[in-house]
Protein backbone atom coordinates (compact mmCIF):
# COMPACT_ATOMS: atom_id res chain seq x y z
CA UNK A 1 0.00 0.00 0.00
CA UNK A 2 2.90 2.39 0.66
CA UNK A 3 4.20 1.83 -2.89
CA UNK A 4 0.77 2.70 -4.29
CA UNK A 5 0.70 6.05 -2.43
CA UNK A 6 4.26 6.77 -3.57
CA UNK A 7 3.32 6.07 -7.22
CA UNK A 8 0.28 8.35 -6.84
CA UNK A 9 2.56 11.20 -5.76
CA UNK A 10 4.80 10.66 -8.79
CA UNK A 11 1.94 10.70 -11.32
CA UNK A 12 2.04 13.59 -13.72
CA UNK A 13 -0.95 15.91 -13.40
CA UNK A 14 -3.02 17.62 -16.09
CA UNK A 15 -5.34 20.41 -14.98
CA UNK A 16 -8.30 21.63 -17.03
CA UNK A 17 -9.70 25.03 -15.97
CA UNK A 18 -13.45 25.22 -16.53
CA UNK A 19 -16.18 27.82 -16.32
CA UNK A 20 -19.62 28.23 -17.87
CA UNK A 21 -18.24 28.87 -21.34
CA UNK A 22 -18.51 26.52 -24.26
CA UNK A 23 -14.76 26.88 -24.78
CA UNK A 24 -13.85 25.38 -21.42
CA UNK A 25 -16.04 22.32 -21.98
CA UNK A 26 -14.60 21.99 -25.47
CA UNK A 27 -11.14 21.92 -23.83
CA UNK A 28 -12.28 19.24 -21.36
CA UNK A 29 -13.71 17.10 -24.16
CA UNK A 30 -10.50 17.60 -26.16
CA UNK A 31 -8.47 16.24 -23.24
CA UNK A 32 -10.83 13.29 -22.75
CA UNK A 33 -10.83 12.42 -26.47
CA UNK A 34 -7.20 13.10 -27.37
CA UNK A 35 -5.35 12.12 -24.22
CA UNK A 36 -7.51 9.11 -23.28
CA UNK A 37 -4.63 6.63 -23.46
CA UNK A 38 -2.34 8.96 -21.51
CA UNK A 39 -4.99 9.53 -18.84
CA UNK A 40 -4.42 5.98 -17.63
CA UNK A 41 -1.07 7.09 -16.24
CA UNK A 42 -1.93 10.75 -15.52
CA UNK A 43 -3.96 12.38 -12.79
CA UNK A 44 -6.65 14.69 -14.18
CA UNK A 45 -7.55 17.74 -12.09
CA UNK A 46 -10.57 19.91 -12.92
CA UNK A 47 -10.39 23.48 -11.59
CA UNK A 48 -13.11 26.12 -11.30
CA UNK A 49 -12.43 29.63 -9.97
CA UNK A 50 -14.89 31.33 -7.62
CA UNK A 51 -14.73 35.04 -8.27
CA UNK A 52 -14.50 37.07 -5.09
CA UNK A 53 -16.65 40.20 -4.92
CA UNK A 54 -13.72 42.59 -5.16
CA UNK A 55 -13.09 41.28 -8.71
CA UNK A 56 -16.72 41.54 -9.76
CA UNK A 57 -18.08 44.21 -12.00
CA UNK A 58 -21.31 45.27 -13.59
CA UNK A 59 -19.70 45.10 -17.04
CA UNK A 60 -19.67 41.31 -17.20
CA UNK A 61 -17.13 38.66 -16.56
CA UNK A 62 -13.92 37.35 -17.97
CA UNK A 63 -14.84 33.69 -17.53
CA UNK A 64 -18.54 33.72 -18.29
CA UNK A 65 -19.94 33.87 -14.75
CA UNK A 66 -22.70 36.39 -14.15
CA UNK A 67 -21.08 38.45 -11.41
CA UNK A 68 -22.46 41.35 -9.45
CA UNK A 69 -20.68 44.36 -7.95
CA UNK A 70 -21.54 44.45 -4.26
CA UNK A 71 -20.60 47.36 -2.00
CA UNK A 72 -22.31 45.93 1.12
CA UNK A 73 -21.06 42.94 3.13
CA UNK A 74 -24.47 41.22 3.40
CA UNK A 75 -24.79 41.37 -0.38
CA UNK A 76 -21.18 40.22 -0.76
CA UNK A 77 -21.79 37.15 1.39
CA UNK A 78 -24.75 36.11 -0.76
CA UNK A 79 -22.68 36.69 -3.92
CA UNK A 80 -19.83 34.61 -2.48
CA UNK A 81 -22.25 31.78 -1.67
CA UNK A 82 -23.80 32.01 -5.15
CA UNK A 83 -20.37 31.89 -6.84
CA UNK A 84 -19.41 28.90 -4.70
CA UNK A 85 -22.60 27.04 -5.70
CA UNK A 86 -21.97 27.81 -9.37
CA UNK A 87 -18.37 26.57 -9.15
CA UNK A 88 -19.35 23.39 -7.34
CA UNK A 89 -22.09 22.78 -9.92
CA UNK A 90 -19.61 23.23 -12.76
CA UNK A 91 -17.22 20.79 -11.12
CA UNK A 92 -19.98 18.20 -10.63
CA UNK A 93 -20.99 18.53 -14.29
CA UNK A 94 -17.37 18.08 -15.41
CA UNK A 95 -16.89 15.17 -13.02
CA UNK A 96 -19.97 13.48 -14.52
CA UNK A 97 -18.66 13.99 -18.06
CA UNK A 98 -15.33 12.44 -17.07
CA UNK A 99 -17.01 9.53 -15.25
CA UNK A 100 -19.07 8.78 -18.37
CA UNK A 101 -15.74 8.36 -20.20
CA UNK A 102 -14.35 6.15 -17.42
CA UNK A 103 -11.93 8.80 -16.14
CA UNK A 104 -11.57 9.54 -12.42
CA UNK A 105 -10.82 13.20 -11.63
CA UNK A 106 -9.87 15.35 -8.68
CA UNK A 107 -11.83 18.60 -8.46
CA UNK A 108 -10.52 21.88 -7.04
CA UNK A 109 -12.06 25.31 -6.57
CA UNK A 110 -10.58 28.48 -5.11
CA UNK A 111 -11.79 32.04 -4.56
CA UNK A 112 -10.17 35.04 -6.21
CA UNK A 113 -9.27 36.52 -9.56
CA UNK A 114 -9.62 33.58 -11.98
CA UNK A 115 -6.33 34.32 -13.75
CA UNK A 116 -4.38 34.34 -10.49
CA UNK A 117 -6.18 31.42 -8.85
CA UNK A 118 -5.55 29.20 -11.85
CA UNK A 119 -1.83 29.97 -11.87
CA UNK A 120 -1.60 29.61 -8.08
CA UNK A 121 -3.39 26.24 -8.23
CA UNK A 122 -0.93 25.06 -10.89
CA UNK A 123 1.93 25.69 -8.50
CA UNK A 124 0.19 24.44 -5.33
CA UNK A 125 -0.98 21.16 -6.91
CA UNK A 126 2.25 20.60 -8.87
CA UNK A 127 0.48 20.53 -12.24
CA UNK A 128 2.54 19.39 -15.25
CA UNK A 129 0.17 20.65 -17.99
CA UNK A 130 -2.56 23.30 -17.84
CA UNK A 131 -5.36 23.08 -20.41
CA UNK A 132 -7.73 26.00 -20.97
CA UNK A 133 -10.36 26.78 -23.55
CA UNK A 134 -10.13 29.73 -25.88
CA UNK A 135 -12.48 32.55 -24.87
CA UNK A 136 -13.75 34.95 -27.48
CA UNK A 137 -13.50 38.15 -25.46
CA UNK A 138 -13.37 40.54 -28.39
CA UNK A 139 -10.52 42.83 -29.31
CA UNK A 140 -11.37 45.70 -26.93
CA UNK A 141 -11.59 43.49 -23.87
CA UNK A 142 -8.31 41.78 -24.80
CA UNK A 143 -6.59 45.16 -25.22
CA UNK A 144 -7.78 46.51 -21.85
CA UNK A 145 -7.93 43.35 -19.72
CA UNK A 146 -5.74 40.86 -21.53
CA UNK A 147 -6.88 37.31 -22.02
CA UNK A 148 -6.87 34.41 -19.62
CA UNK A 149 -4.70 32.46 -22.07
CA UNK A 150 -2.12 35.26 -22.31
CA UNK A 151 -1.97 35.59 -18.54
CA UNK A 152 -1.58 31.84 -17.98
CA UNK A 153 1.05 31.56 -20.72
CA UNK A 154 3.07 34.26 -18.95
CA UNK A 155 2.51 33.22 -15.32
CA UNK A 156 1.75 29.47 -15.04
CA UNK A 157 4.74 27.41 -13.92
CA UNK A 158 4.03 24.64 -16.46
CA UNK A 159 3.26 24.26 -20.17
CA UNK A 160 -0.14 25.68 -21.16
CA UNK A 161 -2.35 24.25 -23.90
CA UNK A 162 -5.04 26.60 -25.21
CA UNK A 163 -7.70 24.59 -27.05
CA UNK A 164 -9.38 26.60 -29.78
CA UNK A 165 -13.02 26.04 -30.66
Amino acid sequence: MGDEKQKEGLKKKVMVAIDESEGSYHALMWVLNNLKESLKSLQLVIFAAQASPKYNSICGSQLGFARIYCPFSATCNSVIERNKKISLGLLEKAKGICASKGVYVETVTETGDPKETICNAVQRHKINLLVIGDHDNGILRRVFQGSLGDYCLDHAKCPVLVVKN
